[in-house]
């Protein structure tokens, strides 16, 4: 038995509370270690010695190069519960607790895993909507000024001595003239990047955050697109940049004229005074700024009255417009004790509004149920690009990298995540797959049968491709977009909206072989159950029998999937999507 490859944390993903009632274990090994775990728990205030146990089988959920997980979910009648695990790889039997292996089990119920309490106030808590939700990202400026329609003109607006810009016309009366188009598509949730009143077009140096940008057609308008989007049953989420404003923002403009004797100078990062406004992006800022951005100066949430100020915000747009959550940029640079109370203020007005920080890397320090619900996955991104667009990694080594995703939260921080292929910082997944459908069409396809919130990026689903920021943001091609594309989306998405396992079941991986591009995986939610078979690689590849009924396929013949081919299997149960 390799031990040194046994890992189990008590009060992490590793052991947590699901509800109030049913509690999470896990325990990684070496892959192909162990044969049978056995998870023992008991009650912590046992009154008799020593403690009685009930043994609970563990199953083997995943795998990675490396190592397999073990998990299980217990209907517990403790909230107080010491446990340990029993581990038997073929050849001998151990036993595991307090960071200790050993045959025999001590009385000593100190030396036990302990979870000394499922507090209902630690128990991480997301809105249940969004295992249902597909998003639908769209950059303002980009999108429609009217029905179909996006002028690509050039707008300014003089507001309160400031000039605001916007590049190509979008306004948010255009996204609400095509609601019907997303309708049609069959997202059920919008997510807007910034649009309150900034300088740039991007709306990432703002000057008002409790103002809609009159370039994108002022509050009013908002309060209308709100309206529109919930009355066809459509969620809408926002930008909240909080990590820094825009140097035309009232404090940081008092900065810049008063110096020192400004009563806002706490609310800045590292002032080197005189504090000036640089002519030009080559020069250096003299306080902290997002990046070297000068127009964007770093907010000290620290700051007890920043943090007053920055949670007034997140509550006014909950409260007064009805947003149903907030996507805060560059979160991971912001200070936890905002996060906290910002949180705390957020939910007080609305317990299902949605939190998603913009987190590149692994998020789980922000996703313990204190700060966010969710993050952006860009690792998914990163994964998808190698299996499907480079072809960079197998089958079995992509399957790995998704069972490390499942396993790095806890369990119901998963299907918060916000899976993407693209995003307004990237490049287009479609120019990353060289401009191949085949490939592309396999990763919308994985995005919309995965564990966790599918994203669709305004315009991917006509084909829209770009390598630079100016490319990537284009306007949206209202008559130049691909109608084939189109409607493999919307069938996509009918097809994780009709099939309960895609949005709520559990992930299985059935087959994934190295050197092979094939991927076989299986949702099941409740007896219903969904096989996705994919084929990655250019060359046909045989499928097992017995995978259900087929439901949607292309380059499916007996049984084998042609280069760049997919099939949908559903059970009886399951039904059929469309």
């Amino acid at each position: 038995m390799k031990l040194d490859a046994i890992l189990h944390i008590p009060m992490s993903q590793y052991c947590h509370g699901l509800d109030e009632g049913h509690i999470v274990y896990r325990l990684r090994c070496a892959r192909g270690d162990l044969k049978q775990v056995t998870l023992y728990y008991g009650d912590t205030a046992c009154r008799v010695t020593p403690i009685i146990f009930t043994p609970v089988p563990m199953e083997r959920v995943g795998e990675d190069l490396y190592h397999d997980y073990w998990q299980v979910i217990v209907d517990s009648p403790y909230n107080r519960v010491y446990y340990y695990f029993e581990m038997q790889d073929g050849v001998e039997t151990l036993l595991y607790y307090g960071d200790v292996f050993t045959k025999e089990l001590v009385d000593d119920r100190s030396q036990y895993f302990k979870l000394p309490f499922n507090h209902r106030a630690d128990i991480a808590r997301v809105p249940d909507w969004v295992k249902d939700a597909v998003v639908y990202n769209i950059f303002p400026d980009s999108f429609a000024t009217g029905h179909r329609y996006i002028s690509q003109k050039p707008q300014q607006v003089e507001y309160e001595g400031n000039t605001l810009r916007g590049r190509l016309g979008g306004t948010l009366g255009g996204i609400g003239d095509n609601v019907d188009y997303l309708k049609a598509l069959g997202v059920n949730c919008v997510y807007l990047n910034p649009i309150f009143a900034a300088g740039e077009y991007h709306k990432y140096d703002l000057v008002d955050y409790f103002h809609v940008d009159p370039v994108f057609g002022g509050d009013e308008a908002f309060r209308k697109l709100v309206n529109i989007l919930h009355a066809n049953g459509i969620r809408i989420i926002i930008d909240g940049v909080f990590n820094h404003c825009g140097w035309n923002f009232f404090a940081f403009a008092d900065v810049v004229k008063n110096q020192e004797r400004s009563q806002y100078r706490d609310w800045f990062y590292h002032l080197d005074f005189p504090v000036v406004r640089p002519e030009s992006p080559e020069d250096y800022p003299t306080y902290a700024c997002f990046a070297y951005e000068r127009m964007m100066p770093k907010l000290n949430t620290a700051n007890p009255e920043v943090q007053d100020y920055l949670c007034r915000v997140g509550r006014y747009w909950v409260e007064e417009f009805h947003i149903d959550g907030w996507r805060l940029d560059v979160a991971s640079e912001v200070d936890d004790g905002f996060w906290r109370a910002f949180r705390k203020t957020v939910k007080t007005a609305n317990p299902e509004a949605l939190l998603i920080g913009e987190v590149w890397e692994s998020a789980g320090h922000w996703l313990q149920g204190d700060m966010f619900d969710s993050s952006m996955n860009y690792d998914f991104r990163k994964h998808c690009n190698l299996f499907f667009a480079e072809n960079a990694i197998d089958g079995a080594d992509f399957a790995g990298r998704l069972t490390q995703m499942l396993m790095r939260y806890r369990v119901q921080m998963v299907p918060a995540q916000l899976n993407l292929l693209d995003s307004h910082d990237v490049s287009r997944f479609l120019s990353l797959c060289g401009g191949h459908l085949g490939k592309y069409k396999l990763a919308i396809l994985f995005m919309m049968t995965f564990v966790g919130m599918p994203t669709i990026f305004y315009g991917d689903e006509l084909g829209m491709d770009g390598v630079t920021e100016e490319e990537y943001r284009r306007p949206m091609p209202w008559d130049g977009g691909r109608e084939d594309l189109l409607a493999f989306f919307r069938r996509a998405i009918a097809l994780r909206r009709e099939q309960t396992p895609l949005r709520r079941g559990n992930f299985r991986v059935i087959s994934a072989e190295p050197g092979s591009g094939l991927l076989i995986y299986s949702r099941v939610w409740k007896g219903e159950k969904v096989t996705v078979c994919l084929n990655a690689g250019d060359s046909p590849a045989k499928l097992p029998a017995g995978l259900g009924q087929l439901n949607w396929g292309e380059g499916l013949t007996d049984h084998r999937l042609g280069g760049f081919g997919f099939g949908i299997f559903v059970d009886e149960a399951g039904g059929n999507a469309l």
